[in-house]
């Protein structure tokens, strides 16, 4: 059959045709309410695009393979090294030197406080064959001296080394709350250190536009694209005012965004920010020229609970950061919310980038998203709601006004609080924690447990502005499990839930899932039987389980004829909290009266509902 007539016989479908057959499945529900959903910054994620016509593609500085990124956070610098030379072995070919101190050392870092300590860090590693990029927070400058004398005491010529300093005093006054003096002392700073940098034939990225406090204080992808963009239009303007043309203070410039498990919004991001960074260039009379650009997988996202899943999401996240142009990324290791990975987990974060290079080979293609409506329209969406964002931070006087001000720091907190509500009634589950958790989960090891990060010290003449907050989003569900836990290492039991499931197994299955679901993401474990009709069994079995909590489940229909009777069989019983998995509809009143305490539902507090069961389960 040739095209023509193939073309003939089957004609491509309209979307007109389309939503003709999706309206006669929905019978009557709302297209927009049940298909189309909606980002945290209100754009609208459609279930079917057309074709972008005319779409133009992202370039890369250089085609082909993204570097693979590995931490360097252990604090004994000569373990740092070991399992640094470790990875590169495995097929790294960056390192992120995280020093201690920094946000991201997480109460670790590598303790690099003397030039001796860091030539012992770096010792044996090649830095004429690798890439390094410096993570040391508010330290940034001192280490970054450091570096840049240890690269040319070992004989290296600077033009020739692919580093980045990471030197990004707005992102360290954002998440640890002070400048170290006020910002047009430190705008001279950096202006002064350029102008050495230079002098010296430095070649790489001085300066990073880090998005990751917004990120973890809760930041949605329009606004952290607006927070890094705000950030290097600060930097390129004190780098001008200092005496640098536009050109080399674009090119001092290096950024980074997080990719988290939002596959699509996470591709657009990316995208977005080469765009957006393009329009900033050609404002300031400069030709567009590729950025350097950085991703770190989401601190954010990461669990401790059942944190196996942490390696699927880091593999997402590797994946739309890749797809998205991303020119080196670093995968978090899949412990590093328990405390400092070992070898196994590091072996993990970067095999995680090494299949997606070597076996799905994603680096062949350059912006396979080019063309594809769903990710052209993403990534249009998120320019135009950043650019708005860029524009309201500028007309509070740009990003350092608008942190002294409390104004961004406002708008990422409305934005959490959002996302923490999602969390807690289950429109936004977290696998493992709050959606199929598993109380029996066997231990994963570290080399050294989570510790505080030290609180931060502001010298006498910083600036000072309230910190961005940085937040894992299941901490929430994680401290209900560690209650729990403490209540069963204390009495040798785990508070429980008694499931009064009423009926045969078909009529209380979908409803008794749903309850050990919700119970046991806060550590209280159900009991499950095969289901009961006479209530003398009923009350007996609650008695036996030594429960203080009970929940009957079962269907409709059953409720109707035996909610309000198992209720009465539960409380006789000695069960003063009596749940109900499902609505109350218009029975409310009886159910309640007949001892129901409380009803569980999709959509429900999660949260405040566990809190609750756990004051009474572990009284």
């Amino acid at each position: 059959m040739d095209d023509v007539s193939f073309a003939a016989d089957f004609p491509a479908a309209t979307r007109e045709q389309w939503l003709a057959r999706v309206e006669a499945v929905l019978k009557g529900a709302d297209f927009a309410q049940t298909l189309v959903a909606r980002s945290q910054d209100g754009l609208a994620i459609e279930p079917l695009y057309p074709k972008a016509e005319g779409a133009a593609g992202i370039a890369r500085a250089e085609a082909g393979r993204w570097r693979v990124a590995q931490r360097m956070d252990h604090p004994e610098p000569a373990t740092a090294r070991d399992l640094a030379l470790a990875d590169l072995d495995g097929g790294a070919d960056a390192l992120t030197l995280v020093t201690r101190h920094a946000p991201a050392a997480r109460g670790f870092g590598v303790a690099a406080a003397t030039p001796a300590a860091l030539d012992q860090a770096l010792a044996e590693i090649r830095l004429d064959l690798i890439h390094l990029r410096l993570d040391a927070g508010g330290h940034g400058r001192v280490m970054a001296e450091r570096l840049v004398a240890l690269a040319e005491q070992r004989g290296h010529r600077l033009a020739e080394l692919s580093l980045d300093l990471g030197l990004d005093p707005l992102g360290a006054m954002a998440a640890l709350g002070h400048l170290s003096a006020p910002w047009d002392a430190v705008a001279a700073r950096m202006g002064a250190v350029l102008a050495d940098l230079s002098a010296k034939g430095f070649a790489g990225r001085a300066f990073l536009a880090d998005g990751r406090a917004y990120h973890e204080a809760g930041a949605s992808e329009a606004q952290e694209l607006a927070a890094v963009l705000a950030t290097a239009l600060t930097y390129l303007r004190a780098l001008e005012a200092q005496g640098h043309s536009l050109d080399a203070a674009r090119q001092s410039l290096a950024f980074l965004l997080v990719a988290d498990a939002d596959e699509f919004l996470t591709v657009a991001k990316f995208r977005a920010l080469r765009r957006l960074w393009a329009r900033i260039e050609q404002a300031c009379g400069l030709a567009p020229r590729p950025l350097r650009l950085h991703a770190e997988t989401a601190w954010r996202m990461t669990t401790r609970r059942d944190p196996w899943v942490n390696l699927l999401r880091a593999t997402l996240a590797t994946f739309a950061a890749g797809i998205g142009g991303a020119d080196a990324i670093t995968v978090l290791p899949f412990t590093a919310a328990l405390g400092l990975p070992d070898a196994l987990a590091r072996r993990l974060a970067r095999n995680t980038q090494l299949i997606l290079l070597e076996e799905a080979q994603l680096w062949r293609v350059a912006d396979p998203a080019a063309g594809a409506g769903g990710f052209e329209a993403l990534t249009e969406g998120l320019c135009e709601r950043a650019w708005g964002l860029l524009q309201a931070l500028e007309r509070e006087g740009g990003l350092v006004a608008s942190l002294q001000q409390g104004a961004l720091q406002g708008r990422i907190a409305a934005v959490r609080a959002r996302r923490e509500r999602a969390v807690a009634t289950g429109q936004e589950p977290i696998t493992g924690t709050s959606a199929f958790p598993n109380l029996h989960e066997a231990p994963v090891a570290v080399l050294r447990p989570a510790v505080p990060a030290p609180p931060p010290q502001p010298g006498p003449a910083a600036v000072t502005v309230t910190p961005l907050p940085s937040r894992r989003t299941a901490e929430g569900f994680e401290r209900l499990r560690d209650w729990a836990d403490a209540h069963l290492a204390r009495t040798g039991a785990r508070p429980r839930v008694f499931l009064a499931n009423l009926g045969p197994v078909s009529a209380f299955t979908a409803r008794a899932s749903f309850a050990k679901n919700v119970f046991e993401a806060g550590g209280i474990e159900a009991l499950m039987n095969d289901g009961f009709s006479d209530p003398a069994e009923l009350r007996q079995a609650y008695i036996d389980s030594k429960a203080k909590l009970s929940c009957i489940c079962s269907s409709d229909d059953i409720y109707v004829a035996h909610a309000e009777e198992a209720a009465k069989t539960l409380r006789d019983a000695g069960s003063s909290v009596i749940y109900m998995a499902g609505r109350a509809g218009e029975r409310e009143e009886q159910l309640t009266r007949a001892g129901i305490t409380t009803f569980i539902y999709t959509g429900c507090d999660t949260l405040k509902l566990l809190s609750e069961a756990l004051e009474k389960a572990c009284a």
